[in-house]
């Protein structure tokens, strides 16, 4: 049996890999006018920089890590030695960490400077069990602003990205915004007491997980998929009950930003997101339909104590990521479909194998010019290369024969309208190499200079 792609992890064909660098640049281009620029961290990084960022009690790190070993350490473990701590690597699981641990160590929020607005792109990778909008390799986009704590900070990003949504063709009564504040380190542990408190009187309708839960990071109970757990929890005390007053002035502000750029909201007390180095605001963007209980396509928040985590001086920051499966899950489910990869502006046909030099030689001048341009390489009939130029979508074809190549030219017919008109080869090449480059790259063009030159 031929080899298959690994469990959990798909491969991206040409259509939607167009698609997926698109997603991309639409990314890159609303991110970008509200200052955001391009960061690359390593797939992988030491691990203890997800134990200490993320949290050793979280699933994604107690559970979903691949962990990367190399040859010699792995023999060394084989024969009783142990690793170094800095040889003890992790595929991320996420991209918030590797992006704050690169800030910390260049040094890109100076004291007293402006805050690094980032972004980041690419594959993600967790050991969960595979299913429809979860996979094992998963695409992600996100943004991360550090060095500044105003409330404007966190609605500016969540409105940036809904922006996106609407861009990229999600639309906009499709999905649902959550918004939450998970308070800070002065309110939130009276909080988690009072969350322990409630789990422990009613521990006998919990999961032993849940249980677990109760003694290391009680919160994330809240996070819990079975639907006994979710019924205890409904009933929870609320995080909004217990916020400290600048908690509360922050997460009100944020929610009259919200309001004032229009956007509507549902406040989600139970929401608390995966990852243990949220503070204050945290949000979640939800498809309401077609992708059942795997909903949710973006989200994130506030982490202002996460550069300290990773050896860093106090820095605020706030991000969010984005996953690209998922969103194209929710498009496919609004009636979207991947264009094509295939372009092809002009095709070189060849009557016969002796016209096949000058014909190639042609086909250089055009993409030179800035058109995509094909021909023939499987010496098919001249039938036969038309219905292959039909395939590839070509607006123009050539037909190059000995007797045009003799006489200097090439018929050139129009795909759309079937209009056939001589051309020079010389001056066609000629009229290419003028224009030249991206100025010349549509047959639009080629079609209007080739008819004024008729007219002369």
């Amino acid at each position: 049996m031929a080899l298959q792609a690994p469990e959990g992890t798909k491969d991206l064909l040409p259509d939607e890999a167009k698609f997926w660098s698109h997603f991309k640049a639409t990314a890159a281009d609303i991110f970008g006018r509200y200052g955001y620029v391009t960061i690359e961290t390593p797939l992988f990084e030491q691990t203890e920089l997800f134990v200490r960022g993320i949290g050793e009690a979280t699933d994604v790190v107690s559970k979903e890590m691949f962990t990367a070993i190399s040859g010699e350490n792995l023999n060394r473990l084989l024969d009783g030695g142990t690793i170094k701590a800095k040889s003890r690597l992790s595929l991320r699981p996420e991209g918030t960490a590797g992006v704050v641990r690169a800030v910390v160590q260049h040094d890109l929020v100076p004291q007293g400077a402006a805050p690094a607005k980032l972004m980041y792109a690419g594959p993600m990778f967790r050991a969960e069990r595979p299913q429809k909008g979860r996979q094992r390799q998963f695409n992600q986009i996100g943004i991360e602003c550090l060095g500044a704590e105003d409330p404007s900070v966190d609605a500016e990003g969540i409105i940036m990205l809904m922006r996106f949504y609407a861009a990229i063709g999600i639309p906009v009564e499709a999905t649902r915004l959550l918004v939450n504040s998970m308070g800070c380190e002065r309110c939130r542990p009276a909080y988690r007491d009072a969350v322990k408190a409630y789990m422990d009187a009613h521990a006998d309708e919990l999961c032993d997980e849940c249980k677990r839960r109760a003694e290391i990071n009680p919160l994330r109970a809240f996070d819990c998929k079975n639907p006994g757990c979710a019924a205890v929890m409904e009933h929870a005390p609320k995080i909004t009950e217990h916020l400290c007053d600048d908690c509360r002035e922050h997460y009100d502000a944020v929610k009259t930003y919200l309001g004032g750029a229009g956007l509507a909201f549902v406040e989600d007390p139970k929401l608390v997101r995966g990852l243990d180095y949220y503070t204050r605001t945290v949000f979640e963007v939800q498809v309401t339909e077609g992708m059942g209980s795997q909903n949710a396509i973006g989200g994130g928040g506030r982490y202002d104590k996460l550069a300290e985590e990773v050896g860093g001086r106090p820095t605020p920051g706030f991000g969010f990521a984005l996953g690209y499966e998922r969103c194209a899950i929710a498009l496919q489910a609004a009636g979207f479909e991947f264009p094509s990869a295939q372009r092809c502006d002009f095709f070189v046909a060849c009557v016969g194998d002796s016209v096949r030099a000058e014909a190639f030689s042609l086909m250089q001048a055009c993409r030179d010019a800035g058109m995509t341009c094909e021909m023939d390489h499987q010496h098919r009939s001249l039938k036969s290369q038309f219905k292959l130029a039909d395939k590839l979508g070509a607006a123009i074809v050539a037909v190059m024969g000995p007797d045009e190549l003799a006489a200097g030219q090439v018929k050139v017919r129009n795909m759309r309208t079937h209009e056939e008109r001589t051309a020079d080869i010389a001056v066609m090449k000629s009229l290419l190499a003028h224009f030249g480059g991206e100025s010349f790259g549509s047959p639009g063009a080629l079609e209007a200079a080739l008819s004024k030159l008729d007219a002369e």
